[in-house]
């Protein structure tokens, strides 16, 4: 992992100097002296950034620290975090009508997560052959059936992270390929009862969360207005059935 760049002085400042990602931190010397100054003052809608300078990265995040001016014209800082890789997430449904769920510990939480699949999709990788490759590694899971969700910015006062969401079924089971960071537990799960976790809080994941409501949200209009949906997103004839597996 590669270290933060430059030694920053502690700094004696209460916890009300600091409420967002754009509040007034002046630099020490050595910050200012890492300063990346650009050609000129970019324009950012209402902002303008003066400066840009690398305030940590790995070779997954780096951190960005801002010199603008606010909308208003007064000067001040923007903490941006940027990731390396895009995100993905696929809402998997089987010929049963059950979901895909991946449980793992997240270190950030310090506890236990149940998501749909995810992954990091690096530069020169489509987002989709990302999520197909994520897909098979974690779980062991071929689809042959693939719909776009839908597109989303996670946390996007202070990141620029994106993310793509997809459906997918028709589907083959293999063997999981999990990396070392990974200990990962599968569970299928039956979509009413997914759904029920993603509203009352034992499924926390944002992309998560907005996968399962919009295949839900599509059923939905499909049943009052007729339209077509895809194969995935409609329940089966085993819908009604509460049972899950592993």
């Amino acid at each position: 992992m590669a270290s933060s760049r430059g030694q920053h002085r502690s700094r004696d400042l209460t916890p009300a100097t600091a409420t967002g990602p754009c509040d007034d931190w002046p630099m020490t010397d050595d910050e200012a002296a890492a300063t990346t100054a650009h050609a000129g003052p970019t324009d950012n809608g209402p902002w303008r950034r003066h400066s840009r300078r690398t305030a940590y990265e790995n070779p997954w995040v780096t951190v960005w620290h801002d010199e603008v001016s606010r909308p208003d014209g007064s000067p001040g800082i923007y903490g941006v975090i940027h990731f390396a890789n895009l995100a993905a997430g696929v809402v998997v449904i089987d010929e049963d009508d059950r979901v895909l769920l991946v449980g793992q510990h997240r270190y950030t939480l310090g506890e236990t997560s149940w998501e749909i699949p995810e992954g990091g999709v690096p530069a020169g990788e489509t987002p989709l052959d990302g999520m197909r490759r994520e897909l098979l590694e974690e779980t062991g899971v071929e689809a042959t059936e693939w719909h776009e969700l839908g597109r989303l910015h996670l946390s996007n006062s202070v990141t620029d992270e994106e993310a793509f969401l997809y459906l997918a079924g028709g589907l083959r089971h293999g063997i999981a390929q999990p990396e070392p960071t990974e200990q990962i537990e599968v569970r299928w799960v039956a979509f009413e009862e997914a759904l029920a976790m993603a509203l009352d809080g034992r499924i926390t994941d944002a992309l998560s969360i907005v996968g399962l409501q919009r295949v839900a949200l599509a059923r939905l209009g499909a049943a009052t207005t007729g339209q077509a949906t895809p194969s995935s997103a409609r329940p089966s004839r085993a819908s009604g059935r509460s049972r899950e597996g592993s």
